[in-house]
């Protein structure tokens, strides 16, 4: 029986947690309906139990939540864009099946649930570092559902007595992030353009900024905020970033380096949803349960870098493969 359930295990940040819980030998059960998530993503996963279905389905969850004592919910679909131009996809993929899965673990007597929030919920705050306290602004419907996805854990929190905890996000990126969906983080795309000599594409003047947190610093959040006392955590609202402010140009020209790309970026109108700078004040997972990032930024980089770099010789053999295969056919 797995003591841990990973949602959107084929997914980025799910797998990388799934990854680490099964490197320290837990038993653990992945679910993903495959929508964003990618098989391929399951490669080295094989320990963990696998379960493909779709959380807004009452039957799926059930499944899913059995027998299991502490879940990290990191389904969903994460794009201001798409949010923009299909808002019901969007809700059905963050709120609706946030409010599926929290019912379906409370009736199987799981202890707590993890959430994966979003700094989004902040909107365009007039000052940072943003803090806990502020009050919430979303403008955009991929951020109010996820702000709405926040209020149901607090609910099931005070009337249920589920342990519920919110990480919000600040800007993730690393290994396995998908860089060829358009909704993918701007990082994963920089980095699949510029190594394939590509001009990438920067939405506005690149002035904007961004708390620019690398995966291995969110892993350590959760599996924190997963052993911390529930007097110290549940119910509560934390911010996880780097706590650093990250332009886009910076973020670019650090790239450039690091691929070895020549050219300039392309400039391109702000894209409506887009906040302008976000920055977290990560003082309270200090507090509440020792977080510090011990990845820094351009190091997070080079590691992503480094990984696509491989994954892209990967791509390469598996087209030649498939390439071979329609021949011989």
């Amino acid at each position: 029986m797995a003591r841990f359930l990973v949602t959107g295990a084929a997914g980025f940040i799910g797998r990388s947690i799934a990854a680490a819980l099964l490197q320290r030998g837990e038993r653990v059960r992945g679910v993903d309906n495959f929508l964003t998530g990618r098989r391929e993503n399951l490669i080295g996963l094989e320990a963990m139990e696998f379960l493909e279905g779709d959380l807004i389905d009452p039957e799926i969850c059930q499944r899913a939540c059995a027998g299991v004592e502490i879940i990290f919910h990191e389904a969903g679909l994460a794009s201001v864009p798409r949010s923009i131009s299909d808002p019901v996809t969007i809700h059905r993929n963050c709120a609706d099946i946030t409010f599926c899965l929290l019912v379906a673990a409370r009736s199987a007597g799981v202890r707590r649930v993890i959430y994966a929030g979003s700094s989004s919920v902040y909107g365009n705050a007039a000052a940072v570092p943003l803090h806990e306290d502020m009050e919430p602004n979303p403008i955009s419907p991929y951020a109010a559902a996820k702000l709405a996805g926040e209020h149901y854990m607090r609910a099931f929190h005070r009337i249920y007595g589920l342990e519920s905890v919110v990480l919000r996000y600040f800007n993730v990126f690393g290994p396995y992030q998908n860089p060829a969906s358009q909704h993918s983080g701007v990082l994963a795309v920089f980095s699949r353009k510029m190594l394939a000599g590509e001009q990438p594409t920067i939405y506005d003047d690149g002035e904007q900024s961004r708390d620019f947190t690398y995966i291995d610093n969110v892993v350590d959040a959760n599996l924190l905020a997963a052993a911390a006392p529930a007097a110290r955590v549940a119910g509560r609202v934390v911010n996880i970033g780097a706590g650093r402010r990250i332009t886009l140009n910076d973020a670019f020209y650090i790239l450039r380096r690091l691929t070895g790309y020549r050219g300039e970026p392309a400039y391109a109108p702000p894209r409506a949803g887009d906040i302008r700078d976000s920055q977290a004040d990560i003082g309270r997972s200090g507090e509440l349960f020792s977080y510090a990032p011990r990845v820094d930024f351009e190091e997070g980089l080079r590691r992503t870098v480094a990984w696509r770099r491989i994954d892209q010789i990967r791509e390469g053999q598996m087209a030649e493969n498939s390439t071979r295969l329609a021949i011989a056919v």
